[in-house]
Formats: structure tokens, sequence, C-alpha cells
């Protein structure tokens, strides 16, 4: 079902991190008048998150946006932890590794844009939805066969499951 590489890679990760606009939505940002924003998330890939995170595998973001209805979603979640307002996202990762006492081949990390390339390239694992653009693609181990926002989350946290045996 999946090549022995990936299916290796996999078998390691203790943690999943995810950029939020273009991974976990499908990147699109609504404002109303008064300037407040609003994203749309898919229930699905929230499952997804939820069922690692009950396995016992370490659930996180890390977003260059500082938004309300990303803690939001977070919370209701019941994530591990959350990184906002990260330019260097990088910093942030290295701050996870050193908290869950964990090295970079034990991280799935998903982005979608070139500010997520800093971390591809040196997680574990490395993923992108299907409409990243084509430099993230270019450093990721998986590519999943669904966009942000509409089921990317979800292959990959299904994908972990699998290969990992993962019981609730």
């Amino acid at each position: 079902m999946f090549n022995i590489e990936l299916r290796n890679k996999a078998l390691k990760i203790k943690m999943v991190v995810f950029d939020v606009d273009g991974v976990m939505t499908d990147g699109s940002i609504i404002f109303d008048e008064d300037g407040k924003e609003y994203k749309t998330f898919n229930a699905k890939d929230g499952q997804g998150i939820v069922m690692l995170t009950r396995s016992g595998i370490y659930t996180a973001i890390i977003t260059a946006r500082d938004n309300a209805t990303v803690k939001h979603r977070f919370n209701n979640l019941g994530m591990t932890k959350l990184y906002m307002g990260q330019k260097n996202k990088l910093n942030a990762m290295k701050e996870l590794l050193e908290e869950f006492k964990l090295d970079f081949s034990q991280v799935a990390y998903m982005g979608d844009d070139l500010p997520d390339i800093c971390v591809l390239k040196e997680v574990g694992l490395a993923c992108c939805p299907s409409d990243a653009v084509s430099e993230v693609k270019a450093v990721c181990h998986f590519v999943s066969s669904k966009r942000g926002g509409r089921g990317a989350v979800r292959e990959l946290t299904d994908l972990i499951y699998k290969v990992q045996k993962l019981t609730i």
C-alpha cells in the first residue's frame, strides 16, 4: 500500500505538526467588514488529528498568523502544542523537539508554501497537500492526493495511523 521508504519514515513518527493556511484550510482567508478573520476547517481532517492525539502521537500547529479561530480549532481538537505568530518556523520546531525530547526523524510536518521549507527539509517525514507550491513538493516525502483543507491532513493522519497500527 505504501512504499517501503515512506512506511519506514512513518513508523518513527512521534509528533505531527501542521501549518494552518493551505494545509488545515484551503488557504482562503475571509474578513468581515470589521476586519474579523474567519477560516473553514475540514471535519474529517479534524477527526484524523483527534485519533492521532488520542493514540499517543503529539500534535502541534506552527503558523505565521496569530488568529483566535486557530486557537479555538486547536483547543477543540485537543492538540498538544500551538505556536502562532511564528515568522521563523524552524525555531518553533526546535523548541518543540527540546520540550518533548524528540529528534527531527521522529516528526512529520505538513506545509504548503515557501515559509515551510526550512522545517520540511529537516523533519523525518516531510508532507504537503496536492496544491502546495512546486518548491514545497520538491522537498516532500509524501504529497497528498488531496488539497489543503480538503482531506490532505486526514490522508497523512490515516497513513501514520495505519502504518503504526495505532488504536484509540
